[in-house]
């Protein structure tokens, strides 16, 4: 939701022509640069077995095997929508629903007025306390990425924080920081994140969520940076504009007010199915769908109360499902990339090459070079969960052969994994958000990439700190 957003409160969420057409471009340059390296590595794979719950794991013992590899060009040229069949084509799909849903609910919101008026009506209580409201909503965000794993749940919060940074005299650039890059960071220091650490420490026969005390301390430094960058770009806004926040018009509406109720009370009981999913595992693979059915409800219901006919609910819903529909073939070419690396057998060369280069550094540059390992592959394998099984059966006996411990490595995967979710333009995530936001890949880049580099020397000094120490 950009500022011309802000002009039109009956547009609702639409992926502009630009941010459409430069994020394609990224995608399909990263797609071709993936299909000439399938004619430069070889293929190859490594032995996997199942372990107790049935995951495909690496065989340590079997090891690494050339193989044929290499891709026909139909294959890559339909990969986008090869990628629909292939494995994991279930979450894929529950990430276009779940985006699509967000689009419908968002675009009825707007036409009732609810939207605008929620905004007026925060803006109006925390207009002269906004940078004390700007730290809590940061830290609500990190807490849900890293208490509960909570990731692609969180999109549909986006637009109303980036809609209320705007209303509250910022730019889009301070909501996507105040939500996507405060739930990345949460996600990445991973206190208690199930489908990151949790995993993670299964696979290496550590006790679940285990050594806590060094990543919530981590929490805490990354929490500090990501303050300071915000209140700093917060202020250099402010200073461009004239915008004021606090003598805003606002009067309370009993109609207004009951939609709100409605919208807000379905909205926490999906967080709090989130939160109990920590708990009941058995909730964790549905956490998506759960959150899309809540979203969807209190787009529904909340609409409805205020007033809002059935037939015009409907159209309107429909008008925002069309305004994201875009969105769908950037996801589709996204996760292409991964499907074109499994197909020529390239991923696990890659991966082998990686732990050769490792047992020729030094002990204590070996946990940053598990850092960066996890980074590369996160470009490839978005979900944490996946990149667990793939990489710990590989890199736990390669950390222990150098006296590092496996809660340092658990430490480096989540770190890897979460802050270059919001990067990576393979990431679904991120390309559901900066559509949403209209805001172009590329811009988002330049703005994010110093956070980036310095969380990068951060995040390395505490891995750093913690091999000296014997964490």
């Amino acid at each position: 939701m950009s500022t011309e957003l802000q002009k039109d409160e009956k547009k609702g969420i639409n992926i502009s022509t630009k941010s459409f057409i430069t994020a394609i471009l990224v995608i399909f340059v990263l797609m071709i640069l993936t299909y000439i390296l399938t004619f430069i590595v070889p293929g190859g794979e490594f032995a996997r077995i199942e372990d107790e719950l049935g995951n495909l794991i690496i065989d340590t013992n079997q090891g690494f095997a050339n193989v044929e590899g290499g891709i026909p060009f139909w294959k890559w040229i339909l990969s986008p929508f090869l990628v629909l069949g292939a494995e994991g084509n279930v979450s894929l799909i529950a990430v276009i629903i779940f985006l699509l849903v967000i689009g419908g609910v968002f675009s009825s919101l707007d036409h009732c007025g609810l939207m605008k008026y929620m905004l007026d009506r925060i803006t109006w209580k925390f207009g002269e306390r906004k940078y004390m409201l700007l730290a809590i909503i940061s830290l609500f965000f990190m807490a849900m990425g890293s208490f509960i794993g909570s990731f692609e749940e969180c999109v549909p919060l986006v637009p109303i924080v980036v809609a209320l940074a705007i209303r509250l005299g910022w730019d889009v650039y301070t909501g996507l920081g105040m939500s996507l890059l405060s739930i990345g960071c949460g996600f990445a220091a991973g206190i208690c994140n199930p489908f990151t650490v949790g995993v993670a420490q299964e696979l290496a026969g550590l006790p679940m969520f285990s050594g806590m005390w060094f990543r919530a301390i981590a929490f805490v430094l990354i929490y500090v940076l990501l303050l300071l960058f915000l209140f700093r770009h917060a202020k250099k806004v402010e200073q461009k504009t004239e915008a004021t926040t606090t003598m805003i018009d606002f009067e309370k509406t009993p109609k207004m007010d009951k939609g709100l109720i409605w919208f807000a009370s379905i909205l926490c009981f999906g967080i709090l199915v989130i939160i109990c999913s920590v708990f009941l595992t058995f909730l964790q693979d549905f956490t998506m769908i759960i959150v899309a059915i809540m979203f969807l409800l209190a787009g529904i219901v909340a609409p409805s109360v205020t007033g809002m006919k059935g037939k015009d609910l409907g159209r309107t819903f429909l008008q925002g499902v069309g305004g994201v529909a875009p969105a769908v073939l950037m996801i589709l070419m996204a996760n292409s990339i991964k499907y074109i690396m499994v197909e020529a057998r390239i991923l696990d060369t890659l991966l082998n090459g990686a732990v050769k280069v490792a047992g020729n550094l030094p002990g204590s540059i070996i946990i940053l070079f598990i850092y960066l390992i996890v980074l590369v592959m996160n470009f490839f394998i978005p979900s944490g969960s996946a990149k667990a099984f793939l990489l710990m059966p590989l890199i736990i006996p390669m950390a222990q052969i150098f006296g590092i411990s496996p809660q340092l490595c658990i430490v480096a995967f989540a770190f890897g994994d979460g802050f270059s979710n919001v990067i990576y333009p393979t990431n679904p995530v991120l390309l559901i958000s900066l559509g949403v936001a209209d805001v172009s890949y590329t811009k988002w880049a330049r703005h994010s990439v110093l956070f980036q580099l310095v969380n990068i020397i951060l995040t390395s000094g505490l891995l750093l700190l913690g091999f000296a120490i014997g964490y």
